[in-house]
C-alpha cells in the first residue's frame, strides 16, 4: 500500500480517535443524558451550503418519488433526472450512465458517491433503490471536491440513516414475467443513544427476455451512536449478491434491430447466471464544534466479486456467419438466419478503501460570511481481472444458434484460452477546500481549489509487464450568482477536473488522466409563491487524453482522443394546485470528438464531430399526479412521459442508430387504512418497441414491453 495513502489514513483515524476520546470522557461524566439531541446527519462535501444555493444545476430524486413510481432499480430511478442517458449495462449487470454526454468508466470509481464515498459501480450489481433515502444528480464537474470525476456531473446515493423513533414498513409486490419482489424498513431506537435500521429487499424474477432469470438480495443494516450531544458515529453495511445471466441483446440485421423478436436470448443458458457479491463498510463521525462548526471523519471499504461463463455474439466480421451469407447457404440456411458466437469466462475482483476527514462552518470578515469546508481524503482502489475466452474459427461456424429459433445445449467441451490477465490499482491523497462568500445580500461567490497527487500500477500477468506512473493535477472550481430577488437569482460557474485512465498503451506507459474544462450558466426562478420552481442552465465541456485506438500501433491503445458536450437542460417542480404536482425535465445534449480518430481494429476512420454513442440530442421526463377522495380514502393516480431521440448506437458505424421513443407509464395508489396500502404501476402501457442501449449492433438491449405490478405496503 503506497506511504502516502497510509498518512492520509493514519491522520484520519488519529483525529478520529482523539474525538472519541474526548466524546468518551464527557459522557462519562454524564450518568445519564437529560435529554437526547438527535444530531442532523451532514453529508460530506457540503458544509452547510444548500443544494438550491450552489452555483450549478442540482436536480433530487427522493424515496417517496421512487416509491410513487415504483422505481426498485437504481438505473431506473436515473430515468427520471434530465440530461442523463443510459450506457451499455454490460449484459445487463451494470449501472452504467451519461451524464450530459459524458459516461466515465464504470470499472473505475468516478463520478458515482454513496454518501460522498466513492462507489465503483461496475462490478458491484445493480442497485436497489431500499435503503436509498435521496439521489442527488449534480450537474457540472466536481473535481474540485471529489477529485476523480467526470465534468458531466456527480450522482451521489444518500441512504437512509437510523431514527430514534419507531418506524417501519414492509412491501410485498408482484408482477407479469413472474416477478415477484419483497421490501421491508424498520428503525428503532436500542437506548436512548442508540438507534438502529436494517432495511433491504430479495427479487426473484423471470424477464420478458427468453431464459433469463434473476435472484438478487440486498440487504443494508445501520447504527447511528449519539456518544454526547455534539457528537455522532453512523455505521452502515452493504450486502448484494445477485445471480443474473449475462444478456448482451438482440441482432440488428442489416441495421434494423425490429427485425428479431426481442424475447429471443442469443446466450446458452447453460452457463448458468454471473454470480455477484459486493460487501460495503462506512463509518462516519461527526462532532460539532462551537459557533456552528463541524468536523467529519469517515471511512469507507468495499469489495466485490464478478464470476461466471457467458455465450456471447460474435462481433469480428470475419468469424460470424451472419455477414457470410454463402457459408449459411453451403449449410442449407438462409442468409441472415445463424449467429455465431464466442465463450467467455470472467473472474473479477474489486476492494475500494476510502478515508476522509473534513472541517466546515462559517465565520465573517467585516461584512461578508464565508460558507467554509477544506479536508483531507484519499483512496485505495485495486481491480483484479481474469478473463479467459473460445472464439469459432475464420469462416466456421460450430457454435452458432437460429436467430428465430435457437435450440440451446450445445457442445461446450471448448477450450478457453488466456484473454485478460490484469491487476490495476490507483491510489490518490487529495486537499480540499471551498468557500463561498456572501459578498452581500444578492451578490454570492464560490471559490474552490483540490490537489491531488496520485500513482497507479497496471501489472499484466499475460506478458509479465509492469507499468507505473504518479501524476497530480490541481482542480479550480469558480462559481458566482446574483440573487436578483427572493425569486430570481442567476449564476455562471467554471471548473477543471481530471480522470484517471485505466490500462497502458504499447510501449507498456500508463496513461496520463483526461482532463476537462466546464463553463455553464443558468438561472433559477422561484414563483407561485414557492409552488413553482425551475432551473434553466446552459453547459459547456471539453475532454481530452480520452483513451482511442492507437493510430501506429494497431491492436492498442492511445489517450490521443477529444471530445465536447455543449447543451441546455431545464427542470421544472410545481405543485399546481392542493392535489395536483408536476415534475417536468428537458435537455438538449450535443456531444461528440473534437479530433479525427481512426480505428485499426475495425479498419473504420471516426471524423472530428463523431457523435458519441448512446447520447441523444434530445431527451424529456414528464410527470404528474393528483391526489383524491375515494370513498373516504385517499388515493392517487398520475402518470409519466419518457421521451428519447434517436441516438448513435454503434461507434465504428455511423449509420447505425437507435430509434427514438415515447414511453407511458401509469401509477396509482389506494390508502385501505392508516397502515396498509395499495400500489399499482404499469409500465410502457403502449407497448413500444424500442432499444435502451447498444454497444454495437449485435450486441443491442431491448426495452421492457408493457409490464405492471401490483403492490401492497403496511407500515408499523
Amino acid at each position: 500500500m503506497n506511504p502516502r495513502f497510509c498518512v492520509a489514513v493514519s491522520v484520519s483515524a488519529l483525529l478520529s480517535i482523539n474525538t472519541l476520546t474526548a466524546v468518551a470522557q464527557e459522557s462519562d461524566s454524564k450518568q445519564n443524558l437529560d435529554e437526547v439531541v438527535v444530531l442532523g446527519q451532514k453529508q460530506p462535501y457540503r458544509g452547510d451550503v444548500p443544494l438550491e444555493s450552489l452555483p450549478q444545476q442540482v436536480q433530487t430524486i427522493s424515496s417517496e418519488m421512487l416509491n410513487q413510481l415504483g422505481k426498485t432499480e437504481f438505473q431506473g430511478a436515473l430515468d427520471m433526472a434530465g440530461g442523463v442517458a443510459r450506457q451499455n449495462s454490460f449484459g445487463g449487470l451494470w449501472d452504467s450512465f451519461a451524464i450530459r454526454g459524458f459516461a466515465g468508466d464504470e470499472n473505475l470509481p468516478s463520478g458515482y458517491l454513496i454518501n460522498g464515498f466513492s462507489g465503483g459501480r461496475g462490478y458491484s450489481g445493480n442497485r436497489d433503490t431500499s435503503n436509498i433515502e435521496t439521489i442527488e444528480v449534480l450537474k457540472g464537474p466536481g473535481s474540485a471536491l471529489y477529485g476523480r470525476g467526470e465534468p458531466g456531473g456527480t450522482v451521489n446515493v444518500v441512504t437512509k440513516k437510523p431514527q430514534f423513533e419507531k418506524q417501519g414498513y414492509i412491501n410485498l409486490s408482484a408482477g407479469n414475467f413472474d416477478t415477484n419482489r419483497v421490501e421491508a424498513d424498520y428503525t428503532n431506537k436500542l437506548s436512548d443513544s442508540v438507534a438502529f435500521r436494517i432495511n433491504g429487499a430479495y427479487k426473484d424474477a423471470g424477464s420478458f427476455r427468453d431464459t433469463i432469470e434473476t435472484q438478487k438480495l440486498d440487504l443494508t443494516p445501520s447504527l447511528l451512536f449519539l456518544l454526547s450531544d455534539k457528537t455522532s458515529l453512523n455505521y452502515e453495511l452493504e450486502i448484494l449478491d445477485q445471480e443474473t445471466p449475462f444478456d448482451r441483446g438482440i441482432v440488428a440485421i442489416d441495421l434494423d434491430p425490429t427485425v428479431v423478436d426481442v424475447e429471443t436470448f442469443y446466450g446458452e443458458p447453460q452457463d448458468g447466471p454471473i454470480k455477484i457479491k459486493a460487501t460495503g463498510h462506512q463509518f462516519l463521525l461527526q462532532h460539532d464544534l462551537d459557533s456552528g462548526w463541524s468536523v467529519l471523519a469517515g471511512l469507507g471499504y468495499r469489495e466485490s466479486s464478478f464470476e461466471g461463463l457467458s455465450s456471447e455474439t460474435e462481433l469480428s466480421g470475419g468469424r460470424q456467419i451472419l455477414t457470410r451469407s454463402e457459408i449459411q447457404i453451403a449449410e442449407g440456411v438462409g442468409a441472415n438466419q445463424r449467429v455465431n458466437r464466442q465463450r467467455r469466462e470472467r473472474d473479477y475482483d474489486a476492494t475500494d478503501l476510502s478515508a476522509r476527514v473534513e472541517l466546515t462552518g462559517t465565520f465573517e470578515t467585516g461584512s461578508m460570511k464565508h460558507h467554509f469546508l477544506a479536508g483531507l481524503d484519499a483512496y485505495d482502489y485495486e481491480l483484479d481481472t481474469l478473463q479467459n475466452r473460445w472464439r469459432d474459427g475464420w469462416l466456421t461456424s460450430t457454435y452458432s444458434v437460429d436467430l428465430n429459433n435457437p435450440v440451446y445445449g450445445q457442445a461446450q467441451d471448448q477450450v478457453l484460452g488466456p484473454n485478460t490477465d490484469r491487476l490495476e490499482t490507483q491510489e490518490a491523497v487529495g486537499i480540499y477546500m471551498q468557500d463561498q462568500i456572501d459578498v452581500s445580500d444578492q451578490w454570492k461567490v464560490l471559490l474552490g481549489l483540490r490537489f491531488d497527487d496520485f500513482s497507479q500500477k497496471v501489472i499484466n500477468r499475460s506478458n509479465d509487464s509492469v507499468s507505473e506512473s504518479e501524476e497530480t493535477a490541481v482542480s479550480p472550481r469558480f462559481g458566482l450568482t446574483y440573487e436578483a430577488s427572493d425569486n430570481l437569482s442567476v449564476y455562471a460557474s467554471y471548473a477543471e477536473g481530471f480522470r484517471p485512465n485505466s490500462g497502458a498503451d504499447a510501449s507498456g506507459n500508463t496513461f496520463d488522466p483526461e482532463e476537462s474544462q466546464s463553463y455553464e450558466i443558468g438561472m433559477k426562478i422561484s414563483s407561485m409563491e414557492g409552488r413553482l420552481n425551475t432551473t434553466v442552465a446552459l453547459f459547456k465541456m471539453e475532454k481530452s487524453n480520452i483513451l482511442t485506438a492507437d493510430p501506429v500501433n494497431a491492436g492498442e491503445t492511445a489517450a490521443l482522443g477529444e471530445a465536447e458536450s455543449e447543451g441546455l437542460e431545464i427542470d421544472i417542480t410545481a405543485e399546481l394546485s392542493d392535489s395536483v404536482d408536476l415534475m417536468f425535465s428537458y435537455a438538449y445534449v450535443n456531444a461528440g470528438t473534437t479530433t479525427d480518430l481512426y480505428n485499426f481494429d475495425w479498419g473504420v476512420n471516426l471524423p472530428a464531430g463523431s457523435e458519441l454513442i448512446n447520447v441523444p440530442e434530445n431527451s424529456a421526463n414528464l410527470m404528474l399526479n393528483k391526489r383524491f377522495n375515494l370513498d373516504g380514502a385517499e388515493a392517487v393516480l398520475g402518470f409519466t412521459l419518457n421521451y428519447v431521440d434517436d441516438r448513435l448506437g454503434e461507434t465504428i458505424d455511423p449509420t447505425y442508430r437507435l430509434p427514438k421513443y415515447t414511453l407511458l407509464n401509469v401509477f396509482g395508489s389506494y390508502q385501505l387504512n392508516n397502515q396498509a396500502k395499495l400500489t399499482m404501476n404499469i409500465d410502457n402501457i403502449t407497448d413500444e418497441k424500442y432499444y435502451v442501449s447498444s454497444y454495437h449492433k449485435w450486441w443491442t438491449t431491448p426495452g421492457l414491453p408493457t409490464s405492471y405490478t401490483l403492490g401492497v405496503t403496511y407500515n408499523f
